[in-house]
């Protein structure tokens, strides 16, 4: 008897917030780096894409109205996007965000993200900012050098238990 469970290696289609064309978010993209429905300060978050640019990070940011469906949709856009622009893709709708990048790690930009999230429609400009300041910082943590110091503790803490069984198979 075979069984087959195809659908549990699929992985999911990327789903788009709704009402959303790709091509026109790249065509937008094109002039300033910026791709926002009107009524959003364009020309400050253009500024904020400039400004990220100079200091290294080549930054794209999307705006879209309201909140999808999920996050997630954000962050599946963020990746489309990502996989013609390259570099930094940062997605804002009203109160959420979701990122692509090829230069920061994703604990990276979860954190830039996590201060820059509910901020409102009308504050996108400040969310944006918040994100770029957050993504100039070093990252403090590195989780190499943390799990290389569990797995050493842990190590040490197996070989001194291995000590003290063998001295008490002694007596």
């Amino acid at each position: 008897m075979t069984v087959s469970h195809p659908s549990v290696f699929t992985p999911l289609k990327a789903e788009l917030p709704p009402n959303t064309d790709l091509k026109t978010i790249i065509a937008d993209l094109a002039d300033d780096h910026v791709a926002a429905p009107a009524g959003r300060d364009q020309e400050a978050l253009a500024a904020i894409a400039a400004d990220a640019r100079e200091h290294g990070i080549p930054l794209d940011i999307i705006v879209v109205q309201g909140n999808p469906g999920i996050e997630a949709n954000l962050r599946d856009l963020a990746n489309e996007v990502g996989k013609i622009e390259h570099g930094t893709v940062v997605v804002f709708s009203d109160d959420w965000v979701g990122t692509y990048s090829d230069q920061f790690t994703r604990g990276h930009l979860e954190w830039a993200e996590d201060k820059a999230k509910y901020r409102g429609p009308d504050h996108t400009t400040e969310a944006a900012r918040i994100f770029v300041d957050r993504l100039e910082q070093p990252e403090t943590i590195s989780w190499t050098v943390i799990t290389l110091v569990a797995l050493g503790v842990l190590l040490a803490a197996i070989g001194g238990l291995y000590v003290v069984k063998a001295r008490r198979a002694q007596r």
